[in-house]
């Protein structure tokens, strides 16, 4: 019979029943029969110390070359005073070095493969065969790399002449070292001293035989290494790890080690959320003699959970920090033992730790005096009471008394028991000797977290009558959703949701009742103009609706709990101080353009670096170069034209000019069908469009110009075919891309699983396009705004590279207006849909290659393009950044 554990919310009042198993099953109970109940663990888990090792080994391969390209003098010198060194090495020295070490670094893999398949671990010398497999292929992609592509500095540091021939360079990379290294950490050799030890002489062996003489350079070595080791965690991370964490098994085995007589272990909580998988798995143990136990087990595979969330607060937030990004579980085994110490030394009532030990070489556990009772955020309206309140407060400020800081105030982190008390858990995260703002920002977290519970006024009452209202008033600067934690962030943006939704609601029920009592009231001969208004009368009502809606989730926005909780104290306090205070050292808005302008300047430099400028801006007629800037400053008037068409409402014209040019800067980092369609959305919400109208206007933009992009590329191609013939016939080209076309929708239609998918995206487009272009459609004005503004907006950019062209060619060169068009539309529809930010690559090559196909010369084809790219790409990027940061500082983006 299996023994059952005590649910802990019954433990206080069967503990003495519960804690022991019946007399028949007493005898049955022995050391190999006591069992665990916990949900089945993964045979594999993806482990995010994997990631992040392959994320440090990928930086560290991008730094190495570019020390390697950059650091010239540097690499020569210290293959100089290597290579130097090394030669004084004796000769038979380096022959035994170079034979035992090509002999051994074969051998030793396959030794420890036969043994971990003798104790049938046959799984994870698959995964060190993969790794080995895919690090040798990344091996053969770097040499052919740096044999044909890279810089001539990254080629000098990583080759050298060969000895055995002076006109052959040697490997940059070792075929078959960095296998065996990728092989070696896969399986785990790194955790077998020995092995380890015995591998790692094989390998420095080797690299020193190959040092002296002459087969590779140090940077090559580094490279090997850095390379094989990066592919092993990412093949791992790719395909998972054996999980080695601990069963309920391996936690009463350990239990028994430290004195206790276990019967059951059962795990509590069978979830790991993003934000709570680091707190530790959770056992509700029961003994043979003794009240039952409350267990976390720390892994190392969750001291890692939330790593790059704590790196990212630990470098955005100001002033104060989360704790360690990555501890160890030595580290993490101190610090809550600490905690749990220091908070029952200050009064508090908390958890008493009575054991730890460690659970293998992977795992920690800390046994606590079971607590019983239910986290606060589970209990009934009418069971949080007011002297509840105040009896977590009075916690809290035992806690504060001896400057602790809890760090996670939230509901699921308070206990209460039967008899009413409230215990705090979850104090691994917390500090001790904690600055003043730490402990501000408890005091924040914890209203907000009973005003959750208990509303706002309450909230606030009890912290004043246990804190003092100077204490609570304090707080007020941190009462902002970047100072409480994610759980509590989450919930006030859902109820922020729901608000929102249901005033919506009530508005349009209002407005729907009026509309049906003004029905009603309204004399006979008067009903059937009510039921069928006009347009002039449903657009009025439309438009008065919409003004309700926007004023009543305002008013609900500005009464969210936080806004609630600042009212409550302001009335005790008037004086206190209410401007949040700011947390944040970095914004997430400031490092996204950091990183952009990065990105920016990478492909610019790139772009720029294989240009001679000398005979460049030699040739050039500058009056054509003069009239192409100006069709390119055009362009943006023009597309805020097509833009402003589709959007009945009413929206500044300069700034949405300024919001095109920002556009500039954005395309920049983003791919150019992406980029530039949230840019737009999300000015548009500014402007106070509602967002859904605000994609809708957007996507109406998008599909007319892609109706118009598509005729006019036919058309201009039309009349590209018909120049140098006296018939009307259209060009073979275009009718093979017609053909082309029709085959693709042939295709698509044909196929299930492609016409469903079209059908839904298009089904979702149109659920919002069409009945905004209805709106438009019953405003011509703005209707001939937006198509012209595509025309115009295509003009510009057509005689933009037409000007480009004139610049650099005379007059036998010249082109039709109808081929430049039919070369640009073409280019820029390729563009949209590269992946890379602006189309870069791919527009540079298709203008290219069709100027060249209709007749223009190479010479002229190349230096147009480029001066064509550099403005409307490349230096509008200034201006456009200038643009973005304008409006993101003035809230309209």
């Amino acid at each position: 019979m299996k023994p059952q554990g005590v649910h802990p919310e019954d433990a206080e009042s069967t503990s003495d029943a519960s804690s022991r198993p019946d007399t028949a099953d007493a005898e049955e109970v022995h050391a190999d029969a006591v069992e665990s109940d916990e949900p089945l663990l993964p045979a594999r888990v993806h482990r995010p110390s994997d990631l992040m090792r392959l994320l440090v080994g990928v930086l560290a391969v991008v730094v190495l070359l570019a020390i390697a390209a950059f650091a010239h003098g540097t690499t020569s010198g210290l293959e100089q005073d290597i290579n130097k060194g090394t030669g004084q090495a004796p000769d038979l020295l380096i022959k035994i070095a170079g034979l035992a070490s090509s002999i051994a670094i074969l051998l030793v893999p396959v030794a420890f493969a036969i043994e971990r398949l003798i104790k049938r671990d046959g799984l994870r010398i698959a995964d060190g065969v993969l790794a080995a497999v895919l690090a040798h292929g990344v091996t053969l992609a770097t040499d052919l790399w740096v044999a044909k592509a890279a810089p001539d500095s990254i080629q000098e540091a990583l080759t050298q002449p060969s000895p055995g021939d002076i006109h052959a360079l040697t490997d940059p990379v070792h075929g078959y070292l960095a296998p065996v290294i990728a092989y070696m950490t896969a399986v785990g050799m790194s955790r077998r001293p020995r092995w380890r030890a015995v591998l790692w002489i094989v390998l420095m062996l080797d690299a020193f035989s190959m040092l002296v003489t002459g087969y590779t350079t140090p940077f090559s070595i580094i490279l090997t290494v850095l390379i094989g080791w990066t592919v092993a965690y990412g093949t791992l991370y790719a395909v998972g790890s054996p999980n080695v964490r601990p069963t309920g098994q391996t936690l009463i085995a350990g239990l028994r080690t430290v004195g206790f007589r276990p019967v059951s272990a059962a795990r509590e909580d069978a979830s790991e959320s993003a934000e709570n998988g680091d707190r530790g798995r959770r056992y509700f143990v029961t003994l043979e003699d003794g009240p039952p136990l409350d267990v976390t087990v720390v892994d190392r595979e969750q001291q890692a959970q939330g790593f790059f969330y704590r790196v990212y607060r630990n470098l955005t937030l100001r002033g104060f920090a989360t704790r360690s990004s990555l501890q160890s579980l030595r580290q993490a085994l101190e610090q809550e033992a600490l905690l749990a110490y220091a908070a029952i030394a200050a009064g508090a009532n908390a958890p008493k730790l009575i054991a730890t030990s460690e659970l293998g070489p992977d795992a920690v556990m800390l046994v606590y005096e079971h607590t019983g009772g239910r986290t606060l955020e589970s209990l009934h309206e009418d069971e949080i009471t007011d002297e509840l309140l105040r009896n977590t407060w009075r916690q809290v400020q035992a806690l504060q008394s001896r400057r602790i800081a809890h760090r996670r105030l939230a509901g699921d982190a308070i206990l209460v028991d039967r008899s009413g008390a409230v215990i705090l858990t979850d104090l691994r995260g917390g500090e001790i000797a904690a600055s003043t703002l730490l402990l501000r920002m408890d005091v924040a977290q914890l209203v907000t977290t009973l005003g959750l519970l208990a509303g706002a006024e309450r909230a606030v009452a009890s912290a004043v009558g246990v804190l003092g209202p100077d204490a609570v008033a304090d707080c007020l600067p941190m009462l902002q959703p970047i100072a409480l934690t994610r759980s509590t962030r989450a919930t006030l943006r859902r109820l922020a949701r729901e608000r929102a939704q249901r005033e919506r609601e009530a508005v349009l029920e209002a407005s729907q009742q009026a509309k049906q009592a003004r029905l009603e009231d309204a004399p006979e001969e008067a009903r059937p103009v009510l039921e069928k208004p006009d347009k002039k009368t449903v657009k009025a009502e439309a438009r008065a609706e919409k003004r309700a809606i926007d004023e009543a989730i305002e008013e609900a926005r500005e009464e969210d709990l936080l806004t609630q909780i600042r009212h409550q104290v302001l009335l005790i306090r008037p004086q206190a101080p209410v401007e949040p205070a700011r947390l944040e050292r970095v914004k997430p808005r400031t490092l996204i353009s950091f990183i952009a302008g990065a990105i920016g300047a990478y492909f610019l430099l790139t772009q720029l670096t294989h240009i001679e400028f000398g005979p460049l801006v030699a040739n050039a007629e500058w009056g054509w170069v003069a009239a192409a800037v100006l069709f390119s400053a055009c362009s943006y008037f023009a597309a805020a034209m097509s833009l402003l068409g589709f959007v009945p409402e009413r929206v500044g014209f300069m700034r949405t000019v300024a919001a095109q040019v920002a556009g500039s800067f954005v395309k920049i980092v983003a791919p150019a069908a992406v980029g530039g369609v949230a840019l737009n959305t999300r000015f548009l919400q500014r402007q106070g469009v509602r967002p859904g109208l605000a994609v809708a206007s957007v996507g109406a933009s998008q599909l007319f110009g892609l109706g118009c992009h598509i005729l006019m590329l036919l058309s201009f191609g039309y009349l590209t075919g018909t120049e140098k013939t006296p018939s009307l016939s259209p060009s073979r080209t275009v009718i093979a891309g017609l053909l082309t076309v029709a085959v693709l929708v042939l295709v698509v239609t044909s196929v299930p699983f492609l016409r469903k998918f079209v059908v839904t995206r298009v089904r979702s487009l149109f659920a919002g396009v069409v009945p905004r272009m209805l709106d438009v459609l019953q405003r011509p004005q703005k209707l001939i705004t937006g198509i012209g503004g595509m025309l115009l907006l295509t003009a510009c950019f057509v005689m933009c590279l037409d000007a480009s062209i004139r610049a650099f060619g005379n007059e036998g060169t010249s082109l039709s207006i109808a081929s430049v068009a039919v070369v640009f539309l073409a280019g820029n529809a390729l563009g949209s849909a590269a992946p890379t930010p602006g189309g870069v690559g791919a527009v540079e090559a298709t203008l290219t290659v069709g100027l060249i196909a209709v007749g223009l010369p190479k010479e002229v084809a190349a230096p147009a393009v480029l001066l064509f790219r550099l403005l409307t790409l490349w230096l509008p990027v200034l201006p456009g950044w200038l643009a973005f940061n304008q409006l993101s500082r003035k809230g309209a983006l």
